[in-house]
């Protein structure tokens, strides 16, 4: 298991189309991936519902967990997602 605290870069957080993104990653892998706001209660990352309902916004920290196979590069690949500026665009 490998897992990063971030702090969210883009201006529009984790909502929306950055949102379907991160989720659509999280789903495409065979790897468990949770995704927590803060201390908060982690959630599954692969549904859009659970992700949106933790409404968060530029400037907070998420801890993301990826356990499984290419956990590393996944890993990365859902930090650039949480902090691509043009995802909001």
């Amino acid at each position: 298991m490998v897992e990063r605290r971030v702090k969210v870069e883009s201006e529009v957080g984790l909502h929306a189309r950055p949102a379907a993104l991160f989720v659509q990653a999280a789903s495409a892998s065979g790897a468990d991936v949770t995704v927590a706001k803060g201390e908060g209660d982690a959630v599954n990352a692969k549904s859009i519902l659970s992700v949106l309902g933790l409404d968060v916004r530029h400037g907070d920290d998420v801890v993301i967990r990826v356990e499984g196979p290419d956990a590393d590069a996944l890993l990365d690949q859902l930090v650039g997602i949480v902090n691509a500026e043009a995802a909001g665009a």
